[in-house]
């Protein structure tokens, strides 16, 4: 029914099947989006957020999507800047990710902020003391990059690039590709460690504050430094998993292994820089304050020593070293299980950072604050998952977002024949239809 949109020489599944995991994940996202309305309709009283807990489970959720798409600022930072060519035939779907994982933070804030008609006022009223809203400003405009890299490969479709104008003007965002790279990554530097200066200046929260260079704390740069670091390894387990749906080879291996082996030099230099930061917290700036350090992990039923252990060590230094080695890398059972690791440690990471902080008491009446979000927080927290979900399989169906995938799963010689003829008469008609068109 569709095939003269799918991409030339690939095959893909058919079309009742596409259409079954779209309704899937619709219905899905049909929940989400009721949540959503009833939130934006009746106000924030169908959260459970209180006065201990204003930043709560949809600000985890931004500050860790934030982070696992940090993949595409780096991914692409490493392709058009430093020259790693090899990456080429991973951009796109890092680009996609990306888009998916931004998009989807601005949903979440659009969610939070309760009144959704004022949003405009972050940026016509903008309080320039607040960390919130230099992230407010370079995520819109960081989105707005990565719409512009995302286009591209949607002007690539098998009919829309027979169009002169689509084909020309993608040839020509091609060309300047590396500009836009390049305000990619300047624009995250400055969200991703403004996200973690948030934490970091505030001083009548023990747990989060943290001394630093000037106005930064050190949050600001281990903010940077994890979402460049952990974020590729979000585009390798997606590639993984895309892969393992499709029962293909979409990438080849030596892509993959530059990436992980970058991806874990990164994180083994940022576990080193974080061991750093909590021990000098634990040992020097907690106990100035007053707090000895078990005190943050005793006494409550959610925040023991287990998940510090989880974040630094299982989470942390665990998939940095099966990355950083020949071997590791090698075996797909420990790549798959180090890139697996690594996602849940910058997510753990981003939990502690928003929900410890929250939960740990800060005066001598108070006690350990417990939060369950409401069925509506949880909707809307889902919802961005089944939107990936769906503009994934939509991307993966219709757009070129592998390079590598035809030569790795090459179809049938009479399917090929076909397809390039029906791709050849596509192609005259559209050439025959032009001086109509131009008259």
């Amino acid at each position: 029914m569709d095939s003269a949109l799918i991409p030339v020489g690939v095959k893909r599944c058919s079309f009742p099947k596409f259409m079954l995991l779209l309704g899937a994940a619709g219905a899905v996202l049909a929940w989400g989006v009721f949540a959503m309305l009833l939130i934006w309709i009746k106000g924030l009283n169908q959260t459970n957020m209180n006065d201990y807990y204003g930043f709560a489970i949809w600000i985890w959720a931004d500050l860790a999507v934030i982070a696992i798409g940090g993949g595409a600022f780096f991914s692409g930072f490493l392709k058009y800047i430093v020259g790693k060519d090899e990456l080429k035939n991973i951009i796109n779907y890092a680009v996609l990710l990306g888009f998916i994982c931004y998009s989807s933070a601005l949903l979440i804030l659009a969610i939070d902020i309760g009144q959704p008609l004022r949003g405009w006022f972050i940026f016509w009223h903008a309080n320039v003391h607040s960390m919130l809203t230099e992230v407010a400003f370079c995520l819109t405009c960081y989105f707005i990059v990565l719409t512009i890299e995302y286009l591209p490969l949607v002007l690539e479709n098998r009919k829309l690039d027979k169009i002169p104008f689509f084909h020309n003007l993608t040839h020509n965002m091609h060309e300047t590709m590396a500009v836009f790279a390049a305000t990619g990554a300047f624009l995250s530097f400055f969200h991703q460690g403004s996200l973690g200066g948030v934490a970091g200046v505030l001083f009548g929260r023990p747990f989060a504050f943290r001394e630093g260079v000037l106005i930064w704390p050190w949050t600001f740069f281990l903010f940077t430094w994890s979402a460049a670091a952990f974020g590729p390894c979000f585009t390798i387990l997606a590639t993984k998993i895309l892969e393992k749906v499709t029962g293909k080879t979409l990438v080849k291996f030596n892509v993959i292994d530059l990436l992980a082996r970058i991806s874990g030099w990164m994180m083994l230099t940022y576990m080193i820089a974080k061991i750093a930061d909590t021990a000098y917290w634990a040992f020097v700036l907690a106990p100035s304050k007053g707090f000895d350090v078990g005190f943050f992990y005793t006494n409550n039923e959610f925040y023991g020593w287990w998940i510090l252990i989880l974040e630094l060590v299982i989470c942390g230094i665990v998939p940095a070293l099966i990355l950083v080695t020949k071997k590791g890398r090698a075996s797909k059972t420990a790549l798959t299980t180090a890139v697996v690791l690594a996602v849940i440690g910058v997510c753990l990471n981003r939990w502690v950072m928003v929900l410890q902080v929250m939960a740990v008491p800060v005066m001598s009446f108070d006690t350990w604050a417990t939060y369950c979000p409401s069925w509506q927080e949880v909707a809307t927290t889902i919802l961005p998952v089944a939107y990936a979900v769906i503009l994934i399989a939509i991307s993966y169906r219709y757009l070129p977002i592998f390079p590598q995938e035809a030569e790795l799963n090459p179809i049938a010689p009479e399917e090929a024949l076909a397809d390039e003829q029906e791709s050849t008469e596509e192609t005259a008609d559209v050439a025959g239809a032009e001086p109509a068109a131009q008259t």
